[in-house]
């Protein structure tokens, strides 16, 4: 089999890879929720590349994606629920259904005025969802709240700012960010006490509070949490791999090192990060 740019030989490669009796054993074994983690991490894997800017990495990443879209369509196909075709067929009429400012007659013509027609649509794609679920059978899937078209798969911070932008819209919120500060502070409060205790499930109760609060001053204040969290978190591979030479140059490494070795190179790092070049 060679490769080719037409989808069909990826899902032709597919089908081969999870054929039980001539197929690779590890595809065949998988199901949903094995793959599930994959899945999430080849997303991870695109962003990352998006953010260091190397297109053929992100075209190589995409293809992982990709493959992992084909892989759960594979295994719905064998259970008889739906195959890759369906899956090409629900994202173009959405698509087409979600743009009538494309593709029919909409009088849609600002951003603002998208979003708006956006909203009513998906509104209506929930109604007819809840009807053809009474239709076949299936128990009714509540989503009467307010807070239940918040995607629940999605990572923790990102789920917790999208609910706090739900709540904040019928005026469940902080006026401003300084009393977000002030929950803030209080959560950590809270967690010093838990701690203090000795009370391990009141400390991860307490410290979901904390990250939640601080979500929520990000919010306040403009920043995106998820993408200040990846910044904080390049920049701590950064120090540390500071930390890695410098003890290297030295003749040492990180498991030979004090702790109060490493921490002067930290600030050592902090000091040459901060110095213009």
């Amino acid at each position: 089999m060679q490769p080719s740019g037409d989808i069909t030989r990826l899902i032709e490669i597919m089908a081969a890879l999870r054929q039980p009796e001539t197929g690779c054993p590890w595809d065949v074994e998988q199901t949903f929720e094995t793959i599930k983690p994959y899945t999430l991490e080849e997303a991870y894997e695109v962003a990352d590349a998006i953010e260091r800017g190397d297109r053929a990495d992100l075209c190589d990443e995409l293809g992982d994606l990709l493959l992992q879209v084909v892989f759960h369509a594979r295994m719905a196909e064998e259970e008889g629920a739906f195959a890759f075709a369906d899956v090409v067929h629900a994202i173009t009429a959405k698509m087409i259904r979600r743009h009538p400012h494309v593709f029919a007659r909409s009088n849609a013509d600002t951003p603002k005025a998208v979003k708006v027609q956006w909203e009513a649509i998906k509104a209506e794609e929930r109604a007819e969802r809840q009807r053809r679920r009474a239709a076949s059978g299936q128990p009714e899937k509540e989503e009467a709240g307010l807070l239940d078209g918040v995607s629940r798969g999605q990572p923790a911070l990102s789920e917790a700012l999208d609910l706090q932008k739900k709540a904040s819209k019928v005026g469940f919120d902080w006026g401003d960010a300084e009393r977000v500060l002030d929950k803030v502070e209080e959560e950590i409060a809270e967690l010093r006490e838990a701690m203090s205790a000795g009370r391990t499930e009141a400390v991860a109760d307490e410290l979901g509070d904390l990250v939640f609060a601080l979500v929520n001053l990000g919010r306040h204040r403009n920043v995106e949490p998820e993408m200040a969290l990846r910044d904080t978190n390049a920049k701590f591979r950064r120090r540390f791999a500071f930390i890695e030479k410098s003890l290297a140059d030295a003749g040492s490494s990180a498991e030979e090192a004090s702790l109060d070795a490493m921490e002067a190179l930290w600030q050592k790092a902090k000091l040459t990060e901060r110095q213009p070049e």
